[in-house]
């Protein structure tokens, strides 16, 4: 048998032979999934759902019961534009912004030379006047004199009848003199006031006690009354406010102004001030509504004055019941992400011994960021701030910062 023979026999194929055996591969693919299936089943178990907590805060310390609550704006019932009578250029100005003034107190002078000369005018006017006032006078003293001689001698006739009637022209006449010459100078005289008066109007005093909030003209600038502002003439020399009339008001949903009645005790906190409580009543009711934001506004008196209050704050007003002010509230104030409400109400989760564990609560009033619970959890709870929808009832918990560290 040659070479090539026995190379063609080892390229057949024995058909009787054995089959050769099949790899099975469908364990190890069981094998691997149970493996993944595992390690989910373990991660998920096994690490924590971060977790951001809150803790509750009292009622009882955050005051009486609020039957409604709204926001408003701090608002100066008595607040004016200090300007001139009389249109002027501006020589001084004594105000800057946040300084108290006191009523008559020299804010600002304009240039008076106008006035000033206006006023010499008149006083030459009056001077004028009263001394033809005083020739007048002296002419009719002599002739007086005169028609009281001629009387005495046309009763004797030693003079003619024509005499006396020439002495009498003359009294009556000279008299006539008079009275012009004293309305004139009464004129005179109301004229140097008018005048006067435009030279104290270049004076500018306060109208009132209060702070300035704004200074609106630098000397040199051109002030008037009755300047619509533009261009450079100032209609003011600065915005002057009465600190005692502050009050607040505030827009309330004309759904819920059934709740409100005037004289009725609230709470107010100022955004700036969120720990400080001011005592105040509701003034009244403007009976309008702002049919854009369907509200109505309502005036509110702060019972306290403090200059920490100042006008355009932002502050919160909570309406009390007359009954129940004074009465601290009851229960706790939680966020409103803490409070999940579904088919069987309102529950929250309560974290305990590193689990989520899902409670029913009760809430007795709500506003727009806190809900307070009357029943449900106590002091020192530790609550979840924002529940998802992962979270589920013993699930393990961690908090975000202990779970960054």
């Amino acid at each position: 048998m040659t070479r090539s023979d026995d190379l063609l026999n080892e390229l057949k194929i024995n058909r009787r032979g054995a089959a050769p055996k099949k790899k099975r591969y469908w364990p190890w693919i069981v094998g691997v999934l149970l493996a993944v299936l595992a390690a989910f089943f373990l991660l998920r178990g096994g690490k924590p759902v971060e977790i951001e907590t809150v803790n509750p805060r009292s009622a009882a310390e955050s005051g009486p019961a609020s039957v409604l609550d709204a926001s408003g704006y701090v608002t100066a019932r008595r607040i004016a534009t200090v300007s001139s009578k009389i249109t002027g250029k501006v020589q001084s100005v004594y105000i800057e912004e946040g300084q108290r003034v006191k009523e008559g107190e020299i804010l600002a002078r304009l240039d008076p030379l106008d006035a000033e000369a206006q006023r010499e005018v008149a006083a030459s006017q009056l001077a004028s006047s009263q001394s033809q006032l005083a020739e007048a006078q002296a002419q009719l003293a002599l002739a007086k004199s005169n028609y009281s001689r001629n009387r005495e001698l046309a009763a004797k006739q030693l003079v003619s009848r024509q005499a006396l009637d020439t002495a009498k022209a003359e009294l009556d006449t000279r008299a006539a003199r008079l009275a012009s010459v004293q309305k004139q100078v009464a004129l005179a005289v109301d004229q140097k006031d008018v005048a006067q008066l435009g030279v104290d109007n270049t004076i500018i005093r306060a109208p009132f006690d209060g702070v300035i909030i704004a200074k609106a003209a630098q000397p040199g600038e051109m002030i008037s009354p009755i300047s619509g502002g533009g261009g450079s003439i100032r209609t003011g020399i600065g915005t002057l406010v009465d600190m005692d009339s502050l009050e607040v008001q505030v827009d309330v949903n004309e759904a819920y102004i059934g709740r409100v009645n005037p004289d009725m005790p609230v709470e107010a906190v100022l955004n700036a001030y969120p720990d400080w409580k001011i005592p105040g009543s509701v003034i009244a009711i403007i009976p309008t509504a702002d049919r854009s934001k369907a509200t109505v506004k309502v005036r509110v008196a702060l019972d306290s004055k403090d200059p920490r209050i100042v006008p355009d704050m932002g502050v919160r007003v909570s309406f009390l019941d007359k009954n129940d002010a004074g009465k601290p509230l009851t229960g706790f104030w939680i966020p409103n992400s803490s409070v999940i409400t579904d088919g069987d109400g309102k529950f929250v989760f309560l974290v305990v011994d590193g689990k989520a564990k899902r409670t029913a609560v009760t809430v007795a009033e709500s506003n727009d960021s806190e809900s307070r619970i009357d029943k449900g959890i106590g002091k020192g709870d530790s609550l979840v701030a924002a529940p998802g929808k992962e979270l589920q009832d013993g699930a393990r918990v961690a908090s975000k910062a202990d779970a960054a560290k």
